[in-house]
């Protein structure tokens, strides 16, 4: 199935075959397949407004790896520091590059640009999504569970990890819970398209400020800083996050083999416990690595005319 061409500013986007093509295709490259179609002579321009490691270096090395060039970009060094439009940079660099990537905080800007751009756009993350780290997340639970999977995801309910997992797990025809507190609960234009997108492929939504609840019997428990996009930080968001850490308690709650993810840069004390973080549990590092292989998949597919996957 191509996808050639096209925009990735969320997963909504995409349908289920699509999602799975990604994945697929991010399986081969990760055991060592070598696609027949390489990035010579495609340059990636990546933009960042907020600090990154995961992100821009399992891009950089995807872009690199593959043949292409990565331009790097600090948004407060460009000329959209001084008051260009967004729409000029778009009409500018899509002249000069094959994809813009962005990482933002404001989801609205991303659109913008891909409304101008005359090439693919990429999300690298936004105050609303996180596209690129829900397709690791998902490629990392296929590689350890199989069959309808229940996820929790404990914590802000309206994180933009929560918002592109609960998305793609209805894709993918999965369970997805959120525990969190009531005055954190998910963007309600995401909840509809994660409910409709439920609605279609078999999957389930649960919603609930019981955190036990939330993970009793879960394939996976997953779960995110409680301090990020600019929120500051506080002893009253504290307190009223507390009862959602992902600890061995409330681990105890879930399936045996659980799984616990995390998107990373973790607190630890604060969201997750150091036993749980470094423990038998958690698939982390797996997960972190599969950021290099799905950037990877979804660069190779969008720029390749024809590219399919790997035979």
């Amino acid at each position: 199935m191509s996808i050639y061409g096209r925009d990735l500013l969320s997963l909504h986007e995409y349908n289920p075959n699509e999602i799975r093509s990604i994945i697929t295709l991010s399986l081969k490259l990760k055991n060592g397949v070598h696609p027949p179609s390489t990035l010579k002579g495609k340059n990636i321009l990546a933009l960042f407004e907020k600090p990154s490691t995961r992100t821009r270096i399992s891009m950089e090395v995807a872009t690199e790896s593959l043949g292409g060039h990565f331009i790097y970009i600090d948004k407060t060094t460009s000329q959209l520091a001084r008051g260009e439009t967004l729409r000029d940079f778009a009409l500018v660099t899509s002249r000069y590059v094959d994809l813009i990537a962005i990482r933002a905080y404001d989801h609205n800007d991303l659109i913008e640009i891909s409304k101008w751009a005359e090439i693919p756009v990429v999300n690298m993350l936004t105050d609303k999504f996180h596209p690129l780290q829900a397709l690791a997340d998902v490629m990392t639970i296929i590689e350890r569970k199989k069959g309808r999977i229940t996820i929790a995801f404990l914590g802000d309910g309206s994180a933009n990890t929560c918002h592109s997992l609960m998305i793609a797990s209805t894709k993918m025809g999965w369970e997805f819970r959120v525990g969190c507190p009531k005055t954190l609960t998910p963007n309600p234009e995401v909840y509809e398209m994660a409910r409709e997108s439920a609605s279609k492929n078999g999957g389930a939504i649960l919603i609930t400020d019981d955190p036990v609840e939330a993970v009793k019997n879960v394939d996976v428990v997953y779960t995110d800083t409680w301090f990020s996009m600019g929120i500051k930080r506080s002893e009253e968001r504290m307190k009223l996050l507390l009862p959602y850490q992902v600890n061995s308690k409330l681990l105890s709650h879930a399936k045996e083999d659980v799984i616990v993810m995390h998107c990373l840069p973790w607190y630890i004390g604060e969201e997750i416990t150091s036993d749980v973080a470094y423990g038998p549990k958690s698939v982390v590092w797996d997960q972190a690595e599969n950021r290099l292989h799905t950037a990877k998949a979804v660069l190779l597919l969008l720029l390749t005319p024809g590219f399919k996957g790997l035979t």
